[in-house]
């Protein structure tokens, strides 16, 4: 009876001290308002120079909220449809047209097929010259997509540059849905493949129907390809793991300061794939929703995860109402995988003197187990169980991109190849490549190669340490050789720089779909996928954690094998 009324004793005192620190903080925070209206008012009021209201309050707003950290922002009244389409809804008004600045000029940049500007013969290279009338020159990226969204159903005029001419377009505004899932099918007649690119509104319907389509082909194993995304809703992240494993199973975990905030979420129908081999593709820029996925799938030892680390962003965000229609997007959690790691790379909560968030250092990492009992570890993202290395694009290859020389030939080639050959073993003839090369001969793609930036700090080196003169002759010699071996850099780099080409030529004849089956032939963490379903047993011994591998771009190598 004592140790009962203890119990009750010290709940009470708990309780007690829980209610004085919440009206502390009450007290607090309307303390600090009314300094902040009384301030807001007397600056409006009595500043020498006329303000801006909103942009005052604006700029407040985002001074306080960029002490916390990227995702939790402010959304005013006139942002919420871009809020919406960006992390919500996958669906707008429009034309199925994206555009591109080069030297302040508008061109189109790539169409989706089906859709208005394709049915119009609206083509990648059109320059726009005009948007319902209005001249677009001068206009930003934001009035540009104002201008070409609108309700479904309203039409939009275009004034076009093609070959000298000037063409005028008249498009019936359509809703244009941008799919979760941008491809699925077999690869080579054997393999599942399913591409899903964010995890917005139905993502995990859009899923299960592409799985229940491939599971029709009776495949040997299906590729979860999370590559580039970016992540979205984390119940569609549960609801896609559901597909490959049983009811009933934990997931993830999100836990917050506010106790209301910390909630469990496990599968909760049965799955339709639970025994099929399963590999999860990811990368550096895989991050929240998909580590969620992979993170969740690696600790139930169902998928072996390829590619590179994720990016590392292991907090949960939530949606707060405000007045006149705005919105804060708040980061109320983090999340945590079913081992019980948490996979946040960077420390919000303690930065530089700078105001930069650091990386988890590597010393306070702590190993955790998956169901099997493998060791995973939480910060600094997941870890893939088949490491690959990222493609590194040389210096030349990035300039050329960065000057839009990529999109030019792609036009130029299109005017001259009416067809084109069978869109996945597509390659580009060396001599179609010599032709890039010659059409270079004119144009501008300076760039500055790894080396001549070595150079030019060793220089500054020697100048610091009197010694300018004892090496000149020698670093002019490299500088002169440097600048020889870079002339021939568009034949050194070839093989990169006529891939991105075949990807842009590509898109002119088959779309969106067309480069991604056109890239499979040079698709190293699709490769490694293969090796491993075509070997169950490593597949066996990667996900029991009794095989040693080192696998470093290179196929699958087993100490047990």
């Amino acid at each position: 009876m004592k140790k009962a009324r203890f119990g009750i004793l010290i709940a009470a005192i708990g309780l007690g001290s829980i209610t004085l620190a919440f009206r502390e903080d009450l007290f607090l925070v309307s303390k600090n308002l009314d300094i902040f209206a009384s301030l807001y008012k007397e600056i409006n009021i009595n500043y020498v120079e006329e303000t801006s209201p909103g942009d005052l309050m604006r700029t407040s707003i985002d001074a306080m909220l960029e002490g916390l950290d990227p995702y939790t922002e402010y959304i005013p009244e006139s942002e919420i449809e871009d809020y919406k389409l960006k992390y919500v809804s996958t669906q707008y008004g429009g034309i199925g047209a994206g555009t591109l600045f080069i030297d302040g000029k508008l061109f189109v940049n790539e169409v989706s097929e089906g859709n208005p500007a394709n049915k119009q013969d609206v083509k990648p290279g059109d320059q726009i010259l005009k948007i319902n009338g209005i001249d677009v020159n001068g206009k930003d990226r934001n009035q540009i997509s104002q201008l070409l969204r609108g309700p479904k159903g309203s039409s939009l005029t275009l004034a076009l540059l093609r070959d000298a001419a000037v063409i005028n377009k008249t498009l019936v505004r359509e809703e244009i849905k941008q799919p979760n899932v941008s491809y699925s099918g077999m690869i080579d007649g054997q393999i599942g493949y399913i591409k899903l690119d964010k995890f917005l509104e139905n993502s995990g319907k859009e899923v299960k129907d592409a799985l229940e389509l491939i599971n029709k082909e009776k495949p040997k194993g299906i590729i979860l390809d999370l590559r580039n995304n970016g992540g979205g809703i984390l119940q569609e992240a549960v609801k896609i793991v559901n597909l490959f494993v049983q009811k009933g199973i934990l997931v993830v975990v999100q836990k917050g300061r506010n106790p209301e905030k910390t909630i469990s979420y496990e599968t909760l129908n049965q799955p339709i794939s639970p025994q099929i081999p399963l590999t999860v593709l990811i990368n550096g820029s895989s991050a929240s929703a998909s580590e969620i996925v992979a993170g969740a799938l690696q600790d139930l030892d169902r998928a072996v995860v390829i590619g590179q680390r994720s990016y590392g962003k292991g907090l949960v965000q939530q949606t707060f109402n405000l007045p006149y229609n705005s919105l804060v997007k708040v980061t109320v959690a983090k999340y945590y995988t079913p081992s019980g790691r948490c996979i946040q790379a960077l420390d919000y909560a303690h930065k530089d003197k700078n105001g930069e968030a650091e990386k988890f250092a590597d010393s306070v990492m702590t190993p955790y187990n998956t169901k099997a009992g493998r060791t995973v570890y939480n910060g600094n993202g997941v870890f893939p169980d088949v490491f690959v290395e990222p493609i590194k694009y040389s210096p030349i290859t990035i300039s050329l991109a960065g000057k839009n020389l990529f999109f030019d030939y792609a036009n130029t080639y299109k005017k001259v190849n009416a067809a084109i050959p069978n869109v996945k073993t597509f390659q580009l003839s060396d001599a179609d490549y010599t032709k890039f090369v010659n059409s270079m001969a004119n144009k501008d793609y300076s760039y500055v190669s790894r080396t001549e930036r070595l150079l030019a700090e060793l220089k500054i080196e020697a100048e610091k340490e009197n010694k300018a003169s004892a090496v000149k002759v020698d670093l002019e010699e490299l500088k002169a050789k440097m600048l020889s071996a870079k002339k021939t850099d568009l034949v050194t780099h070839k093989d990169e720089i006529k891939k991105i080409l075949e990807t842009q030529i590509i898109s002119r004849y088959y779309f969106e779909k067309g480069k991604i089956e056109q890239a499979f032939q040079y698709d190293k963490e699709i490769a490694q996928a293969k090796l491993i379903f075509n070997n169950q047993n490593q597949m066996m011994a990667i996900l029991n954690g009794t095989g040693n591998y080192k696998i470093i771009g290179s196929p699958i190598k087993s100490s047990n094998n």
